[in-house]
């Protein structure tokens, strides 16, 4: 009899011994697991920030379509993502009479629905607006050049930005690529005004 509860208490001393290793083991398991679990974690918040990145471009090419989706039925504008940011391009000749500079009042509603975006969806991105012509050499204007008109052009947007449309300035700036950046041929009526055009380019800030 006292052998038989020896031997019990031996069972039961072996099975605890057996059922604590079992416990490290879990423990040692569950660990693992955690660690694995914050690896993972940390991987998609990376990876959602990338997207988030990307999705603030996204959200406001859709909703720049929604907008402008008289001037893109009308051939007047496009929406184009390229790897310098999202870009809004528009006819010169919707703004700007011939050889001019001052923005027609036609254009300010089409501006307007731009920047409602810009004061939204991308509050954090730079703006530039590009001025571009067609290979025309300047004839009846005051313009020294293209340089000049197509730069003109872009200042234009972008103190209408400012003091229409309260754009953060520091956000803005312009350039003139005048014809040596177009996107068509200019040997046809057609081509030369596919490049006549302001571009509005919407890119992040770069990090200091």
């Amino acid at each position: 009899m006292k052998s038989s509860k020896h031997f019990i208490f031996l069972m039961v001393f072996v099975l605890a011994l057996s059922g604590c290793g079992t416990i490290q083991k879990a423990k040692r398991s569950d660990a693992l697991e955690a660690e694995v679990s914050a690896l993972y974690k940390q991987i998609e918040e990376l990876k959602n920030t990338k997207d988030t990145q990307l999705s603030d471009l996204e959200m406001a090419k859709r909703e720049l379509e929604d907008r402008l989706s008289q001037e893109l039925l009308e051939y007047k504008a496009k929406l184009k993502m390229t790897e310098e940011g999202l870009v809004v391009t528009f006819l010169a000749e919707i703004f700007f009479d011939s050889g001019k500079a001052k923005l027609r009042t036609q254009a300010q509603p089409s501006l307007r629905k731009v920047s409602a975006v810009l004061n939204s969806n991308v509050i954090d991105y730079l703006i530039e607006v590009q001025g571009h012509t067609d290979n025309a050499p300047i004839k009846h204007s005051p313009w020294k050049s293209n340089w000049e008109l197509a730069s003109g052009r872009a200042l234009s947007v972008v103190h209408f930005f400012i003091e229409e449309c309260e754009v953060d300035p520091l956000r803005l700036s312009a350039a003139s690529f005048s014809e040596y950046k177009p996107v068509d041929t200019n040997d046809t009526t057609k081509g030369k005004q596919n490049n006549r055009r302001v571009e509005i380019v919407i890119k992040k800030k770069h990090k200091n």
